[in-house]
């Protein structure tokens, strides 16, 4: 059957009973403090008042267990001669109605008690909340959580409780939202005022550091609010606890989960707990007020109603025959004891630091009592439970620190309704070693979350998706942020990153910045459409130059040919036919070689190609002087001085490019800065000075030629030798000068396009104008290749 009982009734039982404990006398007695029953704080109206009195407000079960897990381990170790031969133990049980300043050590894990300069007697069989807020840190970052919420019970317990977690989780980057103190004594109008913040804030999950007592009415209001969706973080104080264990509190804290100490099935505890009997003493009070509030009734005890045989409640009047294993209650569940597991291993620290104390031992299987039962002093217990260390009935050591501290255990607990019934499901477990590491094991499969099988998402802004970066909110938390995409160049291939990485020299980013891909290689190439286009011309203009020797070479004995000094028009077709095939020098992939020779190679073939010019050029002033009365210029200037001015007008290139290649020669580089997404394959030309030290060569060449035809331009119209090389050099000389500006403007593989451009430009323009006339004479004007024609002496039109 399942009992109730209200708080008028608890009331009673503390009235009528006044202080309550129980006891037991002893050779040795071992105290002991629990928090059985709960009192309303003292009320202070004004200064001017007098305090309100007292007031009770309920019976702990779970507290009263713990009371009886000690009397229990009490006459355990009564029962066994090994520990404490021919010694009784007794007991003195009280009640320290839920004052926090009353507490011994089996649930006390206040941070600040490890403070042995404050606190140095003190020693503890539960963890430090150190160890369950760094734990419940690291359970925080295992599942990505960092925008949440802090509610602390505004004692000790709670508020180092936060500090100590707040400092772990803050080295991983989470951000606390907010963080509020709750006590069970806050009125409904503070309490209102909490559930408020929380209605408005954006967190998603929340800590609770605190007291199931001081708790609870905050989790009454939240349920009866219907606020739903929060992911509640338990510390170990109410994370097991029966009275919030309900179904109808799971709807709003469904999916809980936290720590919990490490929890142990005693073996004859239960069988303990139902023979249970109220008493006539009133040493046992504590006794007298479980069995009325499990019974939900009122005990009128007697001499008298002891000798009777009575089985049944009447009129809830209680007799103390009722039967305590017809109830079904939790109180009597002893397959998970955690805090009075705590209480078990206590009494066993204690009686061990005792047995030190009076026993010596004079051989390795027996004891002697050494010491004095009756003239036992504080200090000396003490002295020897810090130097505590054994093995209990369970396998588990027990010892304490240097802080008297015992190791850390922690069992993950997570909220889940079966049935109807709120279970606490262990889902993993946390443990520290003696070197000072720790050990995380969850199976995340198990937990049940307050959104289902799905982990919350605990996060202010959501997780950057890859491709972008996170950045702040001015006068915001660092855990607020805006995702901007990452820069050209610069990718970010994971989800959340803090900055862009920059992609390697050879790579950029790819559209969605979130992987480098290679850069595009570019180059004037033989395949592309620019490329096999210049191929195609200087083919062509190749061609046609070979045509040409051919046409000079069948004709050679003609008077044209022989009038325009065969042997420099010769090397001057030689030159042009060279710069026809200097373009494909500049086609195809930089190499080493192929950026010295492309420049070098153009450098000397227009040199000696315009030397060939100049020579002629001289020829036909020499010509032209040798009209005039006494001058006797063409007698010294023949054959022989011609070839003397080409070799040394191309011997000048020639050192110039030696030079160059000697010194600075040009190289293939890789040029990153014209395109992003490009790699600019071109030749380095070294040294600039050498470069256009070669180009203002071949332009002082091209200028002597221009201004010496120029001087010749009146020669008879017949022999228009002249005129045909000044149109020639002023093509050459338009095309160089617009040449400079546009390869400097010119980006990429449309630099060397305009530099061949150029080449194929002045080429053709000497070719024609210098050659063309004089083929269309030979082959298709015989007639006109006459020496009379050439001389003059008959009448022609200007070519």
């Amino acid at each position: 059957m399942r009992t109730k009982v209200n708080g008028d009734l608890t009331c009673r039982m503390l009235e009528k009973f006044g202080t309550t404990g129980l006891f037991k006398n002893g050779q040795l007695l071992i105290g002991g403090v629990f928090p059985v029953f709960t009192k309303e704080e003292n009320v202070y109206v004004s200064f001017e008042t007098r305090p309100q009195q007292a007031k009770c407000v309920g019976f702990d079960l779970r507290a009263f267990r713990w009371t009886q897990a000690m009397i229990f381990t009490i006459e355990e170790i009564n029962k066994d001669n090994s520990l404490l031969p021919n010694i009784t133990l007794g007991y003195r049980v009280l009640d320290n109605c839920a004052s926090p300043t009353l507490t011994v050590s089996y649930t006390s894990t206040c941070t600040c008690l490890s403070n042995k300069k404050e606190f140095p007697t003190f020693s503890r069989t539960i963890p430090s909340d150190s160890h369950q807020a760094k734990f419940l840190a690291l359970l925080v970052k295992r599942f990505g959580w960092t925008w949440i919420g802090a509610i602390q019970s505004e004692n000790e317990y709670g508020i180092f409780g936060v500090q100590s977690f707040t400092k772990e989780v803050v080295k991983y980057g989470v951000c606390i939202a907010f963080t509020e103190n709750i006590l069970s004594t806050y009125s409904r109008s503070k309490i209102l005022q909490l559930v408020d913040i929380i209605k408005k804030s954006t967190v998603k999950v929340i800590l609770a550091f605190a007291s199931e007592r001081d708790l609870y009415p905050l989790m009454q209001e939240i349920v009866g609010q219907n606020i739903t969706g929060i992911q509640w973080i338990a510390s170990e104080d109410w994370v097991t606890a029966a009275r919030p264990s309900t179904e109808e509190i799971f709807k709003s804290f469904g999916g809980t989960i936290g720590l919990a100490t490490r929890k142990m099935a005693i073996p004859d505890f239960k069988d303990f707990l139902l023979n249970i009997r109220p008493s006539l003493d009133s040493a046992n009070t504590l006794n007298n007020a479980f069995w009325e509030y499990i019974f939900g009734c009122t005990l009128n005890l007697t001499e008298e109603s002891f000798k009777q045989n009575v089985s049944e409640t009447k009129s809830k009047i209680c007799t103390g025959k009722e039967r305590l294993d017809e109830i079904e209650n939790a109180f009597f569940d002893v397959t998970q004891l955690r805090l009075t597991y705590n209480v078990y291993k206590a009494v066993y620290a204690i009686v061990h630091a005792l047995h030190d104390l009076l026993f010596c031992a004079k051989e390795k299987s027996t004891t002697v009592l050494c010491g004095d039962v009756s003239r036992i002093e504080p200090w000396q217990v003490t002295k020897h439970l810090k130097r505590v260390n054994f093995v209990n009935r369970f396998g588990e050591a027990v010892y304490f620190d240097e802080n008297g501290d015992p190791p850390a255990a922690y069992d993950i607990i997570n909220w889940q309704l079966n049935k109807g019934v709120v279970s606490h499901v262990t889902v993993g477990h946390f443990d520290t070693s003696p070197d000072g590491g720790s050990q995380l094991v969850i199976d995340e499969d198990s937990i049940v979350w307050s959104t289902g099988r799905e982990v919350p998402a605990g996060v202010c802004s959501e997780s950057c998706p890859p491709g972008t970066r996170r950045a702040a909110r001015k006068g915001q938390p660092i855990c607020c942020f805006d995702c901007i995409p990452c820069a050209d160049g610069t990718i970010a291939n994971t989800t959340g990153a803090a900055e862009c990485n920059q992609c390697p020299q050879n790579y950029w980013s790819n559209t969605r910045k979130d992987s480098c891909i290679l850069r595009d290689i570019e180059y004037l190439s033989y395949y592309d459409a620019m490329g096999i286009t210049l191929t195609t011309v200087s083919l062509f203009g190749l061609c046609l130059t070979i045509a040409t020797i051919s046409v000079f070479f069948s004709f050679r004995s003609t008077p044209i040919v022989k009038a325009n000094n065969s042997e420099v028009s010769s090397l001057l077709l030689f030159s042009l036919l060279l710069c026809f095939l200097c373009p494909l020098t500049f086609i195809g992939q930089p190499t080493a070689w192929s950026c010295m020779l492309r420049h070098t190679a153009f450098g000397i073939t227009f040199a000696l190609c315009t030397s060939c010019v100049l020579g002629k050029t001289i020829v036909v002033v020499t010509a032209f002087r040798a009209t005039l009365p006494n001058d006797n210029m063409a007698k010294n200037f023949g054959p022989v001085q011609q070839r003397i001015i080409v070799c040394s007008c191309t011997a000048v290139q020639v050192v110039i490019c030696v030079l160059w290649l000697s010194l600075k020669p040009p190289i293939p580089v890789k040029n990153f800065k014209l395109s992003n997404k490009k790699i600019i394959l071109e030749c380095n030309t070294g040294s600039e000075i050498a470069f256009y030290a070669v180009l203002g060569y071949i332009g002082l060449l091209a200028a002597t030629c221009l201004v010496l035809a120029f001087l010749a331009r009146k020669l008879p119209d017949n022999f228009n030798e002249a005129k045909l090389i000044t149109f020639s050099m002023l093509i050459f000389c338009a095309v160089w000068v617009t040449f400079i500006p546009a390869y400097v403007s010119s980006p990429g593989k449309y630099t060397v396009a305009v530099e061949i451009f150029a080449i194929l430009s002045s080429t053709f323009g000497l070719l024609f104008c210098i050659f063309s006339p004089k083929c269309y004479i030979i082959v298709f004007k015989p007639e006109k290749n006459t020496r009379k024609h050439i001389m003059g002496k008959i009448p022609s039109k200007h070519l």
